[in-house]
């Protein structure tokens, strides 16, 4: 495993713990600037959209697993394809399930730094 790779994959473990711990800062530090979401039901989004909505869902519980299927590093680019697991609970409210596939593009930044630049996320719930 090269170093970028290795350092993609703390990028992903990264934010996956920040979600649990609720720490929308990290995410968002993880982010690019002009960072694009594509989720089904809704037009593109970036940073300043997520923000929102996550401040939003701060009285939720967020826990998950992310399985990288694929992940290829192409100079300051890269894509992974990854399988997510992920359940959310509202406070006294049952947990919801969702699951599905995301596509991903990340960027190399002068800092030396991978950052999430576009998103693809295909999840669904599991009822």
């Amino acid at each position: 495993m090269t170093n970028d790779e290795q350092a993609i994959r703390e990028v992903i473990e990264t934010w996956m713990a920040a979600s649990r711990r609720g720490d929308v800062a990290t995410v968002l530090g993880l982010m690019t600037e002009d960072v694009v979401f594509m989720v089904p039901g809704q037009p593109p989004f970036g940073k300043e959209a997520f923000a929102a909505v996550s401040e939003g869902m701060k009285d939720l519980h967020i826990d998950g697993r992310s399985e990288i299927l694929e992940l290829e590093v192409l100079g300051d680019w890269a894509y992974l394809r990854t399988h997510l697991n992920i359940t959310v609970t509202r406070p006294g409210g049952p947990p919801v399930h969702r699951s599905g596939f995301t596509l991903t593009i990340l960027r190399k930044e002068a800092d030396g730094r991978w950052r999430l630049a576009r998103d693809a996320n295909l999840l669904a719930s599991d009822s």
